[in-house]
């Protein structure tokens, strides 16, 4: 104790002091060390969580676009495709139309065709009938007298005879 009383010290109050430095550490140990650092703690772990939030957001953005680039390349390729076969059907579309065009336009122009021969057989035959009448009429002229029928129509059968091979090379 002689080395207390040199440096002015009272053992009393040192030990009392100590006991209170002890007293108010336990008790600031107990009450708010322990809340201060569990409430850092818990801020520490917000934190900690945040940053893992925002990683994974980060993520998620990333997956989120290369997915919606990945639908827009996809739903491009399917326009494309949706164009080729629009494409296609429309030209097999105007072919069969064309084709369907020419067929009946053939059809046409061979009815036009059958038509045309047939009039010009009616015209053929109506002038036939016209010019057998017109050469029995100018044969009862020459002779000055009528014929009978079996000599009108040999006559018109010689005649047409002669007639029709200059009338064939004429069509």
């Amino acid at each position: 104790m002689a080395f207390f009383d040199a440096f002015g010290v009272d053992v009393f109050k040192l030990a009392f002091q100590i006991i209170n430095f002890l007293l108010i550490l336990y008790l600031l140990n107990r009450f708010l060390f322990k809340r201060v650092l569990a409430l850092l703690d818990e801020r520490q772990e917000k934190i900690a969580k945040g940053l893992e939030d925002a990683e994974a957001a980060a993520r998620d953005r990333e997956l989120a676009r290369a997915e919606r680039e990945s639908a827009m390349d996809e739903a491009r390729k399917e326009a494309q495709a949706m164009i080729v076969r629009a494409t296609k059907i429309a030209e097999d579309s105007r072919a069969e139309i064309v084709a369907a065009a020419r067929a009946e336009a053939e059809k046409v122009a061979a009815k036009a065709s059958a038509e045309m021969t047939a009039e010009k057989q009616r015209a053929i035959a109506e002038l036939r009938s016209q010019v057998a009448d017109l050469a029995l009429q100018a044969a009862g002229k020459l002779v000055g007298s009528e014929m009978n029928g079996a000599t009108q129509r040999r006559l018109v059968e010689d005649f047409l005879a002669e007639v029709t091979p200059t009338d064939r090379e004429r069509s």
